[in-house]
C-alpha cells in the first residue's frame, strides 16, 4: 500500500477540493463515488486529478488519459486503465474473461460483445478494489476512443458498494472543436463539476508563485486579465517573457515560441480582417499594459480610427478594448506579433513612440524606438544607455540589461557595441540570466576592447562561472582577471582579489591549482585600493589571517565589520562587499553583525532583483537563523532559495542551505537526501566544501540522535581543513569535541577543544568564549567543569544564538545526571527540551526528552499542535508584519503579491488566535522561547 499524505487545497479550488475529498473519503468508507470534472484548456483539471491522487491515502491508483493520435484505436483507454490488474484476469467469469482478453488482444476470438466487455471491466475494478479502496483517474476523456468512453460510462453507472472511485477530466469544445471526439452523451447522467476561472485575487496569487524576480504591476495586471482566470495561461506565460518583460514590459511579443494549433487557429481568424484591424491588433500586441489612451493616440498617428478598427476583431472574439485592452488569450497577442510583417512592426513601434510621453514615459519611449529601428542608430543607443542607468537606480537590473543588450545591438561603432555589450553582460549576470551573459560575453570579446575592459571581461567571466557553476570553477579565472587589472585599476583589481578569496573559501579545499593561501598572498602584494578604509581592512584582516594565522587577522577584520554595520553602504558596493563581509562576520564569531548585514545584504539582492547574490545570500542568512532557533523562518528562506535555483538554473547554493536545515531539524531521511544532492551536483564535485559540508551535518545529526561513533567519523572528516579560515571547520570542531568526547576519546576531544580556544580568544565574543567554554567543559571535571558549563551559559545567554544556549544547557544536565545531581539537572533539561522542541530542532529535543526521563520525569514527546503550527511562508509574513512592514513591503521582499499577504495574515490572525498586527511579535515570541516550566511527573 502506498502511503501519501493529504496535499494542500488547491488556490482557487475549495468547491472542487471539496468535491474529490468527499468522492475518495466516500470510496474508503466502502462505496463508490464517480465525478466528471469538465472545463477548457488549461483550467486545472489534470491539477484536480493529482490533487485526488495525493488526497487518496491508502487506496491504490489507476491512470489513464486520452490521446489524440489513438481515438481511433478501440480499446485503446480501457487498456490503459485495466493494464495493471490484468493478472487478475482469471479470476472472472471464462465468457467475461474471453471477451476482455480479445478486447485487448491478449487472445483471438470473434468481435467481443460490449456488454460483456463492460461488465469484465467492473468485474475486473471490483475485484482489484478488494484489498485497498481503489481510485481510477483518466485525464484527457474527450480523446478516449469512443467505445472506451462508453465502457468507462456503462460502468461507471453501475458501481455501487464496490471501493471504487471514478474520476474523469473532460476538456470542453472550445478553440478547435474537432479535437473533441467526445460527444458528451455517454456521460448523461454522472455527477457533474464545471471547473470554473479563477477569481482575479487568487490569479494574482498563482502567478506571483511562478514570476520569483521583480514584476512590473501594470504587466501583472494586463498578464491576469489577458489569462482570464485560466491557470495553465498564468503559469505558463510568464515561463514564456524574458526577465525583463517581467520587470518592466522591456520584451517583445515574439520572443516565445508558437503554441501549435490553438495560435493557428486565432491566426484563421485574423487572416480575413481588415487591414487597419490587423494593424490595431499589432499597436495592442506590442504596447505592453494595455494604455488604451496610449493605443488611440498611437493609432491617430497611423491613420487608424480606433472604434472602427476594432470593432470586427471585438466581434471575432480576439480583443476588448474598455478602460483597459485585453486580449482573448495571452496567444492571441504573441501571434497578432508574430504573424505582422517587419516593415509594419517597425511602423507600429514608431507610432508608439511618438504617442508615448517623453518626460513621464522615456523609458517605454526608447525602448519603442529600439525596436522601430531597422539599422545601427547611435542615438537611440545611447537613449536606451540612460535608460539602463535610470532601471538600474531603480534596482531593475533585468530591465537594464534588456536595454544594454539592445545599445550594443544598435551601436554602430565596434568599440562602444563592446563596451556596451560588456555592460549588457553585466546586467544580465545580475539578474541571474547566466547563459545570456556569457552569450553576451563572447560577443563583446570579438569587438576591439582595450587592455581595461578586457580585464573586467575576464573578471565578469568569472563571477558568472562562480554563480552558475561552482566556485572552484570560477577561481583561477578570477586569479587571472585580478593579476591583469593590477596595473590599471588598482581598486577593481582588489575587488577581483575579494571575490577570488571567496570563492576559495566558498570551494573550500581544491585537489588542485591556487589555495586560499596563495591567494591571499598575491592579495597582500597588491597596491592598495581607493577609500573606503574598511574594504581595504576587510581584504587586508582576511589575507593576513590565509597567510600568518587566524589570530592575525582576526582584529583588522572586525574593526572592517564594526564600520560596515555603522556606514551605509550602496547599492553596488554593497552587492560586491556584503557577501564577503557577512561570511568573515560568522568566521569571526560575531553572530549580531552577522545577522544585521545577512538580512541587509538579503533584502539589497531582493530589492534590486539580483539574482546572481541572492542564493548565497539566503543560504547565508539561513544559517543564522538556524543558529538564532528560527528553523521556520529559515525553511522559508530555504524554499526561496530553491525557486531562485530553478529560475537560474544554479541550485548548489540553495542545496548547501537546505543542508544546514535539515541537520538541525534532526530529521534522518531529509539528511540523507539534502547530503546526496550535494553530492550529486555535478558542477561542485571535487571542492572540499562538498565533503566537509556533508559530513558536518552528519555529525550534527549523529550527535543531536546520539549515535556519537557516527557523529566522530563525520566531524573528523568534516576538520580535516583548518585552511578554510573558519566556516565549517569550524562548526565541524564544535561537533567533533562532543563526539569524542561521548565515544571515549577524551584526548581527541581535548586537542578539538584546545584548537576552538585559541581561535576563541581571538575573537574575544560571547558567542566565541561561550562556545569554548562549552566545549572545555566537556574535556573538564568536577568544579571546573561545572564552572565552564555556567560560564557558557552565561555567555551564550548574552547573544541571540539561542540553538547553542539550549545545547549548552543539554550538556550540562546531561553531566548534572552523571553526577547524580537529578533535582539540578531536570531544571537544565527542562529548559533546553523546552526550547529545542519549540524551535524545531527535533532530534536534540528528543535526546533532552530521553535524559529527563533518566531523571525521574515523565515528559510527553511535544507534538506539533503544541507548537504554533504557521507554515514556513505565514511564519516568515508575521515576523515581518510583526516588525512593522505594510503588506506591500512584505510583498516586495518575498517576490509575492499585496493580495498574497493579507491572504496568508488572515491564516495567521486565525491560527495564533489574535486581531490585530500589533499582537504577532508577542505571540510569535511566546511561541519560540522556552517556557519556565515544563511537564513535570506527579
Amino acid at each position: 500500500m502506498v502511503s501519501r499524505e493529504a496535499r494542500p487545497r488547491l488556490r482557487g479550488r475549495q468547491t472542487e477540493c471539496e468535491a474529490l475529498d468527499r468522492l475518495v473519503a466516500t470510496v474508503q468508507a466502502g462505496r463508490s463515488s464517480m465525478l466528471v470534472l469538465r472545463g477548457e484548456a488549461g483550467i486545472g483539471k489534470s491539477a484536480l486529478l493529482e490533487y485526488a491522487r495525493d488526497s487518496a491515502a491508502g487506496c491504490r491508483i489507476a491512470r489513464a488519459a486520452g490521446v489524440e493520435s489513438e481515438m481511433e484505436l478501440a480499446y485503446g483507454g480501457l487498456h490503459q486503465l485495466c493494464a495493471p490488474f490484468l493478472d487478475r484476469l482469471d479470476r472472472l467469469p471464462e465468457p467475461q474473461r474471453a471477451a476482455l482478453g480479445t478486447a485487448f488482444g491478449l487472445c483471438t476470438g470473434t468481435p467481443p460483445d460490449r456488454f460483456l466487455v463492460g461488465l469484465a471491466v467492473l468485474s475486473l475494478l471490483a475485484d482489484a478494489s478488494d484489498r485497498e479502496p481503489l481510485v481510477c483517474l483518466i485525464d484527457d476523456a474527450q480523446w478516449l476512443d469512443r467505445v472506451s468512453a462508453q465502457t468507462l460510462a456503462f460502468v461507471a453507472r453501475r458501481l455501487l458498494a464496490e471501493r471504487v472511485g471514478l474520476v474523469l477530466a473532460v476538456r470542453e469544445p472550445s478553440l478547435d472543436d474537432e479535437l473533441t471526439g467526445l460527444t458528451g452523451s455517454e456521460l448523461t447522467g454522472l455527477p457533474q463539476l464545471e471547473v470554473g476561472r479563477l477569481g482575479d485575487a487568487d490569479a494574482r496569487a498563482v502567478l506571483d508563485s511562478v514570476t520569483p524576480g521583480r514584476l512590473d504591476e501594470r504587466v501583472r495586471d494586463r498578464i491576469v486579465a489577458e489569462a482570464q482566470g485560466n491557470p495553465l495561461a498564468l503559469l505558463e506565460l510568464p515561463r514564456g517573457l524574458t526577465p525583463a518583460e517581467l520587470a518592466g514590459g522591456f520584451g517583445r511579443p515574439d520572443a516565445r515560441p508558437p503554441a501549435g494549433q490553438i495560435e493557428q487557429s486565432f491566426l484563421r481568424r485574423v487572416e480575413p480582417l481588415p487591414r487597419d484591424t490587423r494593424l490595431l491588433l499589432l499597436v495592442a500586441a506590442a504596447e505592453p499594459v494595455g494604455d488604451v489612451t496610449l493605443l488611440t493616440r498611437a493609432a491617430e498617428l497611423l491613420g487608424i480610427e480606433t472604434a472602427a478598427a476594432a470593432a470586427p476583431a471585438e466581434a471575432a472574439g480576439l480583443i476588448t478594448i474598455g478602460t483597459r485592452v485585453r486580449f482573448r488569450h495571452p496567444l492571441v497577442r504573441s501571434m497578432a506579433y508574430r504573424a505582422a510583417a517587419l516593415e509594419d512592426r517597425h511602423r507600429v513601434h514608431r507610432a508608439l513612440a511618438d504617442a508615448t510621453d517623453p518626460e513621464a514615459d522615456p523609458d517605454r519611449r526608447a525602448w519603442h524606438l529600439a525596436n522601430a529601428a531597422a539599422f545601427a542608430d547611435e542615438e537611440v543607443a545611447a537613449e536606451l544607455e540612460r535608460s539602463a542607468d535610470r532601471a538600474q537606480a531603480r534596482g531593475g537590473v533585468a530591465a537594464a540589461a534588456a536595454f544594454l543588450e539592445r545599445a550594443a545591438e544598435l551601436s554602430p561603432d565596434p568599440g562602444r557595441r563592446g563596451v556596451r555589450g560588456l555592460a549588457a553582460a553585466r546586467a544580465k549576470y545580475r539578474a541571474g540570466g547566466y547563459d545570456a551573459a556569457f552569450e553576451l560575453l563572447d560577443a563583446a570579446e570579438l569587438s576591439p576592447l582595450g587592455d581595461r575592459d578586457r580585464a573586467q571581461a575576464d573578471l565578469l567571466r568569472g563571477q558568472i562561472t562562480f554563480a552558475s557553476t561552482s566556485a572552484g570553477a570560477a577561481l583561477p579565472l578570477l586569479l587571472k582577471a585580478a593579476r591583469r587589472l593590477e596595473p590599471l585599476d588598482a581598486g577593481l583589481a582588489r575587488e577581483t582579489y575579494r571575490d577570488a578569496l571567496n570563492a576559495a573559501m566558498a570551494a573550500g579545499h581544491l585537489p588542485s591549482g591556487a589555495q586560499a593561501a596563495d591567494i591571499a598572498g598575491a592579495t597582500l602584494g597588491a597596491p592598495p585600493g581607493p577609500p573606503p578604509r574598511r574594504n581595504n581592512l576587510l581584504l587586508d584582516g582576511v589575507a593576513r589571517a590565509a597567510v600568518e594565522g587566524y589570530a592575525a587577522g582576526v582584529p583588522l577584520v572586525r574593526q572592517a565589520l564594526e564600520a560596515f554595520r555603522a556606514d551605509g553602504v550602496s547599492r553596488e558596493e554593497g552587492l560586491g562587499w556584503l557577501p564577503f563581509a557577512c561570511r568573515m562576520a560568522h568566521n569571526v564569531w560575531d553572530f549580531e553583525t552577522w545577522s544585521v548585514l545577512s538580512f541587509r545584504l538579503v533584502e539589497l539582492a531582493r530589492e534590486t532583483g539580483s539574482l546572481a547574490v541572492l542564493p548565497s545570500a539566503l543560504h547565508m542568512l539561513v544559517a543564522n537563523r538556524v543558529l538564532a532557533g528560527e528553523l521556520a523562518a529559515a525553511d522559508a528562506l530555504v524554499a526561496e532559495a530553491v525557486t531562485i535555483g530553478e529560475v537560474t538554473g544554479s541550485r548548489s547554493m540553495a542545496q548547501y542551505a537546505a543542508l544546514v536545515l535539515a541537520a538541525w531539524t534532526g530529521r534522518e531521511a531529509a539528511t540523507r537526501e539534502a547530503s546526496e544532492a550535494v553530492t550529486r551536483d555535478l558542477a561542485i564535485q571535487g571542492e572540499g566544501k562538498v565533503l566537509t559540508a556533508t559530513q558536518w551535518a552528519g555529525a550534527v545529526l549523529g550527535n543531536g540522535l546520539g549515535r556519537y561513533e557516527e557523529a566522530y567519523v563525520a566531524a573528523e572528516r568534516g576538520a580535516e581543513h583548518p585552511q578554510e579560515l573558519g566556516g565549517t571547520y569550524l562548526r565541524s570542531l564544535i561537533e567533533l569535541v562532543e563526539a569524542a568526547a561521548r565515544s571515549g576519546r577524551p584526548a581527541r576531544a581535548a586537542e578539538a577543544a584546545a584548537k576552538l580556544d585559541e581561535m576563541a580568544a581571538a575573537a574575544g565574543t560571547d558567542w566565541a568564549l561561550g562556545t569554548s567554554a562549552m566545549a572545555r567543559a566537556q574535556v573538564s571535571g568536577g568544579a571546573s567543569a561545572e564552572e565552564l558549563y555556567r560560564e557558557a551559559i552565561e555567555r551564550l545567554g548574552r547573544t541571540e544564538v539561542r540553538t547553542s544556549l539550549a545545547r549548552a544547557r543539554l550538556l550540562y544536565g546531561e553531566w548534572l545526571r552523571r553526577e547524580n545531581r537529578r533535582v539540578d539537572a531536570r531544571e537544565q533539561l527542562g529548559v533546553a527540551y523546552e526550547a529545542l522542541s519549540g524551535m524545531g530542532a527535533e532530534a536534540f529535543a528528543e535526546r533532552a526528552r530521553r535524559e529527563l526521563q533518566a531523571t525521574g520525569e515523565t515528559v510527553r514527546r511535544r507534538g506539533v499542535e503544541e507548537r504554533v503550527a504557521l507554515t514556513a511562508q505565514e511564519a516568515q509574513i508575521a515576523r515581518l508584519a510583526g516588525d512593522g512592514l505594510t503588506n506591500p513591503e512584505i510583498g516586495a521582499q518575498l517576490f509575492i503579491s499585496p493580495h498574497t499577504v493579507e491572504w496568508h495574515l488572515r491564516k495567521v490572525f486565525a491560527k495564533l488566535g489574535i486581531v490585530s498586527r500589533k499582537q504577532i511579535t508577542a505571540k510569535l515570541l511566546q511561541a519560540a522561547q522556552p517556557s519556565s516550566s515544563y511537564p513535570r511527573s506527579a
